[in-house]
């Protein structure tokens, strides 16, 4: 009998929110809990990532900081990769993101990225999406590209 570890993170189905998937990082210490948790849903060419901005995104006009925002963004860009099935845990790292903020926006109301696969490669996955909130426009849209690596020993 071997010792397999756990993975990383768990993405699994949400008995609060049926038909998401919750995706969670397993270490509370690492940055991605600041963000989490994170739900994703996949319909059709597009993936819903979402989570619920706390007052430790906030700036100070009480919106999301731009910052937090840019950290949804990439988070939100691996777990719609693992929604679409293209990509298993640790297995890419971001090589670019580029970001337009259009609006403030809420804390305590979630913020949903909507994110499509535009390409996919051997090595690269291209991707964008749009930042919204409730019944507000856009808050921001996003490309990214995303490099697939061999993830390390103790990923696989």
């Amino acid at each position: 009998m071997t010792d397999t570890p756990l993975p990383v993170f768990s993405y699994e189905d949400d008995p609060e929110l049926p038909g998401w998937k919750r995706w969670q990082f397993r270490d509370t210490t690492r940055y991605n809990a600041f963000i989490e948790p994170l739900h994703v849903r996949v319909e059709g060419e597009i993936a819903r990532v979402r989570m619920l901005p706390r007052h430790e995104h906030s700036n100070m006009r009480d919106n999301v900081h731009g910052g937090a925002l840019l950290g949804f963004m990439d988070v939100a860009l691996f777990a719609a990769a693992r929604g679409f099935g293209v990509l298993g845990a640790g297995g890419a790292v971001t090589l670019d993101l580029s970001a337009q903020f259009i609006g403030g926006g809420m804390i305590g109301v979630p913020l949903e990225a909507r994110i499509e696969l535009l390409r996919e490669t051997s090595r690269m996955l291209f991707l964008r999406g749009l930042v919204v909130q409730d019944d507000r426009p856009t808050i921001a849209s996003f490309t990214g590209t995303l490099r697939k690596s061999t993830p390390p020993p103790s990923l696989q």
